[in-house]
């Protein structure tokens, strides 16, 4: 279960070495404290205005273990929260000769964050435009489960729920794991949703890497509208210069991580992007081609932000705005759900959205459904299938890979055909077909804790068989 986290968390060799004992820490450079101070400005205002957490909470668990440059430096720079109810800015202060840090939020789009040395001011990028019975972010949607939230009253056997409890205890299924809030489902019906204190059922945070696979279905509809063909090569404009070699590069191998394309390390830390305020164009476009297209996997946001890149292109403008919200988050019931973007308006689909449990179950529900809810196809036939085959070259360990998809199966104690997607911090949406179980964890393990998905899935899979 290791690899994708591992992955999202590569760290460059020399950040992995302990100082000697003898030896002070490093004075952080002033990049480090440029980005410190960005992480901790949209981590704070994502957490209070998408989540409604409160600041104390955010900094005692989101902005608690995370990469190792910037932990240490976290707790001593302050920051201010401006409210102003359908708007809000967090500020971070790390330079006395440069404006603070800011990452503005409105209601509609979630949070923005503002170059290094850009005035504080809020930026509405007015991308979440959706009709108002789409945007009760922060209350129950009273329509009946799945559409909405009516009528979940999990009822799990004594075996469910003591597995589920487990998952809670920071030791079982990982030392000093953090969940925060773990759903099942079978047959499609809630049977078993439990949360730690300070989040619920309408509680967001980020899903990390799980934006990843939300991004293969938004693409997948929008191939069933006939927008994009994902086995042609992806239509991005800044490789649009005769003779550029990445132009080959199609939409499907940037979805399977074998785009062929340099990255610093595995998984390629995005964090100029995540956390700098440089735009997807400027950042994800401009990675050297370094291996022949579909011959070598290599795990890396910046494939997913082209493949979305590409797919901006090719909607045009208006259509790309509410792409996301209205054709899969609106369509599924997933109502607490925003993603977030770049403050040039570009998707950050490899990781900057905010759910809730119950909205990934709802999508792991729509997998294991074949792309079909409430009777309509939104993914083409065979989308699914093909995302659950490992085609192409494969990661050397662990889990295969499909599109934007992670493969499990026996080598992992789990039934052929299992598959997840997962994501920084311990984010896991994991669908057994077999079982006709999605089962949703949501994390917030600090730095080096991991969490056994496949184990604690396998332990829901026999707490929900008939005892013998």
């Amino acid at each position: 279960m290791g690899v994708a986290l591992a992955l999202c968390l590569a760290v460059p060799a020399a950040a992995q070495i302990a100082p000697a004992a003898a030896q002070a820490p490093a004075e952080p450079t002033p990049y480090q404290r440029a980005i410190a101070a960005g992480y901790k400005a949209l981590t704070l205002c994502s957490s209070v205005f998408n989540a409604r957490r409160t600041r104390a909470q955010a900094e005692a668990l989101e902005l608690r273990g995370i990469y190792p440059e910037y932990d240490a430096i976290m707790p001593r720079l302050p920051a201010t929260v401006r409210d102003e109810g359908f708007t809000g800015m967090v500020t971070v202060p790390f330079d006395p000769a440069l404006p603070p840090r800011a990452a503005s939020w409105y209601w509609e789009t979630g949070c923005a964050i503002q170059p290094i040395g850009a005035k504080p001011e809020l930026v509405n990028i007015g991308y979440r435009m959706v009709p108002p019975k789409f945007t009760a972010l922060f209350n129950p949607d009273i329509r009946p489960w799945p559409a909405g939230d009516s009528g979940v009253a999990p009822r799990p056997s004594p075996t469910l729920a003591a597995a589920v409890g487990r998952a809670f205890d920071r030791t079982t299924y990982g030392p000093n794991s953090e969940t925060v809030g773990v759903v099942v489902l079978r047959e499609g019906k809630v049977v078993a949703e439990r949360y730690r204190d300070g989040f619920g059922p309408f509680t967001s945070n980020r899903t990390w890497s799980v934006a990843k696979s939300l991004t293969g279905a938004i693409i997948g509809i929008a191939q069933a509208q006939g927008a994009i063909d994902v086995a042609r090569p992806a239509a991005i404009p800044e490789w649009a210069t005769p003779g550029d070699p990445r132009a080959m590069i199609t939409t499907d191998q940037l979805l399977r991580m074998t785009s062929g394309l340099h990255s610093d390390t595995a998984g390629n830390r995005t964090d100029a992007i995540y956390f700098g305020g440089t735009s997807v164009t400027e950042e994800a476009t401009r990675w050297p081609f370094i291996a022949k297209p579909g011959t070598r996997f290599r795990y890396a946001n910046n494939d997913i932000l082209l493949a979305v890149r590409g797919l901006r292109a090719k909607l045009g403008e208006e259509r790309y705005r509410d792409f996301p919200t209205r054709e899969l988050f609106a369509r599924l019931g997933m109502t607490h759900t925003v993603a977030e973007t770049d403050w040039q308006g570009n998707y950050i689909l490899s990781s900057q959205v905010w759910s809730t449990a119950r909205d990934l179950a709802r999508f792991g529900q729509f997998m294991l459904q074949d792309g079909v809810w409430r009777g309509e196809r939104l993914l083409p036939a065979g989308w699914m299938a093909d995302s659950v085959e490992p085609l192409g070259p494969q990661p050397a360990t662990g889990p295969g890979y499909g599109r934007t998809l992670w493969l499990f199966g026996p080598a992992q104690g789990l039934p052929a055909g299992s598959y997840a997607a997962q994501g920084n911090r311990g984010q896991y949406v994991m669908v057994i077909p077999s079982e006709r179980l999605v089962i949703v964890r949501r994390g917030e393990d600090p730095g080096p804790a991991r969490f056994d998905i496949a184990r604690f899935a396998a332990d829901v899979i026999n707490a929900q068989r008939p005892s013998k």
